[in-house]
């Protein structure tokens, strides 16, 4: 799809357990509400691919990158750019975690334990 060997990242973390909440939290997800800038950022520092999933309160962020690609410091590099310091304040009152945390501390990492595919 990316053209490229990818290297690949899933994430988790739970929205506060509130119906309403959930619903806004998708509208700010959806290509008509999310906002550009954002959007651009990520691409800007090296994510081919994002995608987030949902069930219930419960969010799977899956993102594909280079294989050379350094999380840290592309997630350094992100939470300087313009707007994503008021996304993730934005963001914050539907998760469920510290107001101030960062994106990067929000996020739980999950470790692959299975693979259908030789690699």
């Amino acid at each position: 799809m990316h053209g490229q060997t990818v290297k690949r990242f899933v994430q988790i973390m739970d929205l506060k357990d509130e119906p309403d909440l959930i619903a806004r939290y998708r509208r700010a997800h959806s290509c008509e509400e999310s906002w550009p800038e954002v959007r651009e950022g990520i691409q800007q520092v090296g994510i081919l691919e994002m995608e987030v999933y949902i069930s219930g309160n419960h969010l799977v962020m899956v993102v594909d990158t280079p294989v050379d690609f350094d999380w840290d410091s592309a997630m350094a590099r992100l939470a300087a750019l313009p707007r994503q310091a008021e996304w993730e304040a934005f963001v914050a009152q539907f998760q469920q975690c510290d107001a101030s945390a960062t994106s990067d501390e929000k996020w739980q990492m999950t470790e692959r334990i299975f693979h259908l595919y030789e690699e």
